[in-house]
Formats: C-alpha cells, structure tokens, sequence
C-alpha cells in the first residue's frame, strides 16, 4: 500500500499577543494528524506574528475542514490567520551570510535608512533585524544574506554609509566563529583605562606637553613607537619610583569597562592586556580585574629612583602582537578564536593578527585595517560587536545582585 504524497501548508497566526495562542492552535492541527516542519514566532511591542510550516496530505491541504477548524480556533482567541499551500518554501532557511550590527546615540531613521539602501543596492537581502541595545547606546543587529562575492564590498560601503550618518557599523561572516571568540586582549592606555599612564606620570615631573606632543605623533604612526618610548621615558629620570604607585591609584577606568569584563568572564573568555605602558602601574590593575594575561614594559628603577630608561626589551608594534600570539598559545586557542580591542598605530599587527580585531575610538591609522570599529566612548559596545545583547548582560548583573544603569547626560 502506497504512502499518501504530502505537501507544506504555512500557517500564519497575527494579532495581539497573549497565552493559549500556541496551544489552541496545535490543538486543531493534532485532530487533522498533520506533521510539523518548522515553527517561527516573533512578538514586537505585543504583536504576535506566528508561522508553522506543516506536512499535510493533498486531501487535508487542500480540504475545508482543517481551513475552518484552524480559523475558528485562532478567531475564538482574537487573532487573524492565513494557510496556504507553500510548495516552494524551504523547511529550513539557509543561515545568513553576514551580520551587520549598527550602533547608534541614536541612531536616526535617516542613518538607518542609508544602512539599508546600500544594502540593497548590493543586492543583499534583509532577513531578520533585531534590536541589541538601549543602553549607553542603540543597537541594531541585521542578518543579511549576499550574492557571493559581495562581502568585500558590503564592508567598504557601509563603511561610508558609516562616516556620512554618523553611527558605527561593523560587518561580520555569519558562521559559527562568530560564537567561538574564546581569548580577547585589551590594549590599556585610552581603551581599557582613560588616558594615558607616561603623560600622567610625566605630569610629575613637568614635562607633560612635551610628552603628549610625542605620544599623539607615535599613535598617528608618524614616529616610530620604541623611540617614542625613549624619547618620553627619558622625561621621567630622577623621579622617585613612588609616583608610580600614585599613578596606579589615581587610573580611571573606561565607562563600561568592569561590565564588559564581567561578562566576558561569564561567557568563558581568557581575557588579557598588551600595553606599551609599564608594569609596575598596569600589574596591580590587572590582579584587581583577575585578568589572565598582561604584556607590558617595565621601567628602570636604581635606589629608588627612576632612571629614565625601560629596563628588557620593549612592547613595540610587533611585541603586541607577538604577545598576542604567545597568550593565544598558552591558553592552546587558535588566533582565529581571538579578538584584540586597541586605539592607536602601534595595535595595528596586534589587531591584523587576532581573529577580529576591533578598534576602539581610534585614529585612523588603525580603523583602516581593523574589522570593526567603535567611536563612542563606552567599553560594553564592544560586546555588542561580539553578538551579546543588553538583555542578556542586565539579566546576568540582575542574577548577581549588580545590575544598575548610571545617568548619561545628553550629547
């Protein structure tokens, strides 16, 4: 005896949300002996958009009893549906190509509507937008599919579209190593923590000007980064290697900092920090943020007094990468799993080198060649980049008893 040919009914269900919706209708849909394909819902702002793709035989597809039980059922709890015969429709879509994720404060209807002409003029079809965040900025995140051999494209024209608007836009592969980030390291000076340690250090002695003149050269790339180092080092000899542990006290961290750590820390993340800045200031830092890992210089000390020189080889532009790859290594993750979050030019390879690197309100020597980059002033952005939602990090802090929001003030 032959088995009866079957075809896909989509089912449709729309209106207010509210419970029973689910069970009422699964109910009818048990009684016609239907078998289920694939089920999508989405609920936004309390609308209900709710699609169950079902097997069906021909004689109950395109029959009116299971046409009138589904409609009375739905009806009887103030919803609308549509059922359909969906031969073409695939049970499962194919995973999207790419994310886009758009960040915003705010991110206006004119931003967003540049966001998604480009897209289309590419060819690159929007399949599902959600929104990430409220919270210190919007966050929108796009899954879109494109032709191949549009990726590279999509990336340098939304970069534009970045520029012109006014937000941050980072595109991504869609794949699963988009979710195997499992080691991140953080440059220090103006990403991790405010400022920079050798200008406050060099604040002591009175030579701050000279120093900020020669770190705003080095970080646009126009000086090379170890003679920088010496050039600004030198400016601290004869200070007393107490200031350091007063510099240590006095770093401030960067909004969003302690909230990015500790979700990262709950996700599993090996987390470290490359500086061209010094240990003696970066350590005791690093120990109260139970960091993994930290790659820094060290100054020379003799009786108690600064010597004006750093004492074993500099952590230059290749020694952050190079650093980056030997903490990789320790925690035995390929570099493909590792992200690396920096500022200035001497991150570059730091960045090249990890599998996304971010830069964060960076000159432009470095968004240049970075995958993405954020330009406002909040940490916890990059976790957005990393597909975590402010959702998902506020119930964490809810559970942990840390949750709180603080007042940012207007722009």
């Amino acid at each position: 005896m032959s088995t009866p040919a079957k075809v896909p009914v989509l089912i449709t269900v729309t209106g207010v949300d509210q419970p029973g919706v689910t069970s009422a209708l699964f109910e009818v849909l048990s009684e016609h002996k239907v078998e289920l394909l694939n089920v999508e819902q989405v609920v936004i702002r309390g609308r209900l958009t709710l699609g169950v793709l079902v097997s069906a035989t021909v004689e109950v597809a395109e029959g009116q009893a299971l046409r009138d039980d589904v409609e009375a059922a739905i009806r009887r709890v103030g919803l609308d549906v549509t059922i359909e015969r969906s031969d073409d429709l695939p049970v499962i879509r194919e995973p999207s190509t790419h994310t886009i994720v758009v960040l915003g404060r705010p991110i206006t209807a004119g931003a967003f509507g540049a966001v998604a002409q480009e897209v289309a003029a590419l060819g690159v079809n929007l399949d599902v937008i959600r929104g990430v965040s409220d919270y210190p900025v919007t966050g929108l995140q796009l899954q879109v599919s494109a032709p191949p051999g549009v990726g590279g494209k999509l990336q340098a024209a939304l970069t534009r579209v970045a520029a012109d608007a006014g937000v941050d836009v980072a595109v991504e592969d869609y794949s699963l190593s988009r979710r195997a980030k499992r080691l991140i390291v953080f440059d220090v000076d103006s990403t991790l923590i405010q400022g920079e340690v050798i200008e406050m250090l060099a604040a002591r002695s009175g030579a701050q000007d000279e120093v900020a003149a020669i770190t705003d050269a080095a970080m646009r790339g126009e000086l090379d980064f170890t003679e920088s180092l010496q050039q600004r080092v030198a400016t601290l000899a004869g200070l007393p290697a107490s200031v350091l542990d007063d510099v240590a006290a006095q770093l401030e961290l960067t909004p969003g900092a302690r909230t990015t750590l500790r979700t990262l820390r709950r996700l599993g993340f090996h987390i470290g920090v490359v500086s061209g800045g010094f240990r003696q200031v970066i350590e005791p830092l690093a120990h109260e943020l139970m960091l993994d890992f930290v790659a820094s210089n060290e100054l020379e000390i003799v009786e108690g007094t600064l010597t004006g020189r750093v004492a074993g080889p500099i952590i230059d532009r290749a020694g952050k990468a190079k650093a980056l790859r030997d903490f990789a290594h320790q925690a035995g993750i390929p570099l493909e799993q590792t992200v690396a979050v920096g500022d200035g030019a001497n991150d570059i390879d730091m960045l090249a080198t990890a599998g996304m690197g971010i830069a964060f309100n960076a000159k432009p020597a470095l968004r240049e060649v970075a995958d993405a980059s954020l330009s406002y002033p909040y940490l916890d952005t990059v976790l957005f980049i990393l597909g975590v939602t402010r959702g998902e990090i506020e119930a964490a802090d809810a559970v942990d008893g840390v949750l709180r929001r603080v007042d940012i003030p207007p722009e």
